[in-house]
This record gives C-alpha cells, sequence and structure tokens, in this order.
C-alpha cells in the first residue's frame, strides 16, 4: 500500500460515508466494550481501514465492511489470547471472491452447527458484492446470507482457525504451517444461473455436514 494512498481515498469520501464510519467504530465499541480496551478497539478499526479502503470498489460499503472485518478480527484475537482448553472448533472458508462458495459454506456451517462452531469466511479477491445467484439458492434452504459482504482474509482470523478450507484461490491463500488445509474442488458460481448454482450448493451443503462430524460437533439443526 503507498504511502497516504488510504489517506487519499479517506478524503474522497463524503459527510454521509464518514459519519456512517463514525457510526460503525462506535457500534464496535458497544459489542466489545469490557473485553478490550478502546486502544486496541481504535486500533484495529483504523487497520480495517487501511486493509480495505486502498482496494475497496464500492465506497458506499465501506462502514458495514469496516465493522464486520474489524468484529471478525477481535473475535478471532479472543481466540488466540484466551487460556481455555474448551473452545469451539473454528474453520475458516476462503475463496477468491468471497461472494459464493465460501459464503454457502459459512452460510450452512452457522445454520447447522449454530455456535458450536466459530465460522469466519474471506477471499483474496473480494467481490463488490454477493452472488445474487448463491444468495437465492441459499434462501431456498431457509438460510439468509444477504447481509453479509465480501471481505478479505486478516492474518489473526487465518492464525485463530483450527481448519482453513480452500475453495480455488490457489497459491493467494495464506499458508501457515502447522494449520489443518482441506482443499475443497467445487465449480465458480460465478455468471452461472440459479438452477446450475444449487447443484454446487447441495454439494457444499454436503461437505459441510461432513466436515462438522468430523470435529465432533453435534449438529445444533438438523441437516
Amino acid at each position: 500500500m503507498a504511502p497516504g494512498q488510504t489517506a487519499e481515498r479517506a478524503d474522497k469520501m463524503s459527510t454521509a460515508e464518514r459519519l456512517q464510519i463514525k457510526q460503525s467504530a462506535a457500534a464496535v465499541q458497544r459489542r466489545w466494550k469490557g473485553q478490550f480496551n478502546t486502544e486496541t478497539i481504535e486500533r484495529f478499526i483504523v487497520e480495517s481501514m487501511d486493509q480495505l479502503l486502498p482496494n475497496a470498489r464500492v465506497t458506499t460499503w465501506i462502514p458495514v465492511l469496516v465493522e464486520q472485518l474489524t468484529n471478525d478480527r477481535l473475535r478471532a484475537l479472543m481466540r488466540l489470547e484466551s487460556e481455555r482448553t474448551d473452545l469451539n472448533p473454528s474453520v475458516l472458508f476462503l475463496c477468491v471472491h468471497n461472494a459464493g462458495r465460501s459464503q454457502m459454506a459459512a452460510g450452512f456451517m452457522r445454520h447447522i452447527a449454530g455456535d458450536r462452531v466459530d465460522v469466519f469466511s474471506g477471499g483474496s479477491e473480494p467481490a463488490e458484492s454477493l452472488n445474487r445467484a448463491a444468495v437465492a439458492a441459499m434462501a431456498e434452504r431457509g438460510i439468509d446470507i444477504g447481509t453479509e459482504l465480501p471481505k478479505p482474509w486478516a492474518d489473526e482470523v487465518v492464525r485463530a482457525a483450527d481448519v482453513i478450507v480452500t475453495m480455488g484461490c490457489g497459491d493467494a491463500c495464506p499458508f501457515y504451517p502447522g494449520k489443518r488445509y482441506v482443499d475443497w474442488e467445487l465449480d465458480d458460481p460465478a455468471g452461472k444461473p440459479l438452477e446450475e448454482v444449487r447443484p454446487i450448493r447441495d454439494e457444499i451443503e454436503r461437505r459441510v455436514i461432513a466436515l462438522i462430524a468430523e470435529l465432533g460437533v453435534e449438529p445444533a439443526q438438523p441437516a
């Protein structure tokens, strides 16, 4: 990232967007108050902006993205700093755009495993928005992923994950020695109509159910 690039991009944000950023920051502060000090929260918010702003295609979503990415990073940091030995397993789903495959997998994992698995997702080259056909396909299963946004992976999240599931991002996916990696070869739903996304969705569901069983987690919802 070139020096001043983030500041230059931030200077181009409208007054409304700046206000939204402040509101998102305030929401993060409220959520993590008492668990992290103010300095840590503010640093993570700024770092999330530094990561998002230089490559942002649609600045309208930046406040929400900053909030989502910061919350994910702080949630991961809690795992990394915890001395507990009974933490729920954590799974990170990674694909290229974080707009289809990884979002559907994360949606199924949250729905079936509930809060018994900590779920994260990210992309090496996040898209502008979610794949509409993927959102529609998941809605047919009664799972709403429409409020999610494509976001990049973060270092803390990768380090906190027990299992990292990659889907087509190849060498662009982060590699950390000692981590358990699982590669799922799946068709990319990008540009495909709903009828062609359904089989991809069904295969992802099957693999998520199998992974939950491998983790020894009792499903919170019937598969």
